[in-house]
């Protein structure tokens, strides 16, 4: 399906990471999601329980990275799209990427992000 909604940029403020100043000290995070379905029936009856409601969708995510601290940002990533794609009967996909800009890397880089996709049963799409 060609239909998507996209959160970009949501910021965060938490403590994941495997070194010990990250833990205790935190940093900014940030999370796109990307979600692939069908609105065509949304659009035309311009009802809000004929899609995503992207501001619970954007809270779900903020309560996720926001919350317990995770050695990898992958694990936070793929929580987020699990809890996504089981939420949401709508959703075909879910796509989240977790920025970790400011990551313990001795080099210039602007971004380290992961991307979680997940994929709803066929027999949902």
């Amino acid at each position: 399906m060609a239909d998507r909604i996209e959160l970009k940029g949501l910021r965060v403020y938490a403590h994941h990471g495997v070194l010990a100043h990250e833990t205790e000290h935190g940093q900014a995070f940030s999370v796109d999601i990307t979600c692939w379905l069908d609105f065509t029936g949304a659009a035309a009856t311009d009802d809000l329980d004929a899609t995503i409601n992207y501001a619970e969708l954007a809270q779900l995510a903020y309560d996720i990275a926001g919350g317990t601290p995770r050695k990898l940002i992958e694990t936070v990533a793929a929580q987020i799209a699990d809890i996504a794609i089981a939420r949401y009967p709508a959703l075909h996909a879910v796509e989240v990427t977790l920025h970790k800009p400011h990551a313990p890397i001795p080099l210039v880089i602007d971004d380290v992000a992961v991307v979680a996709r997940r994929s709803a049963p066929k027999a949902r799409r």
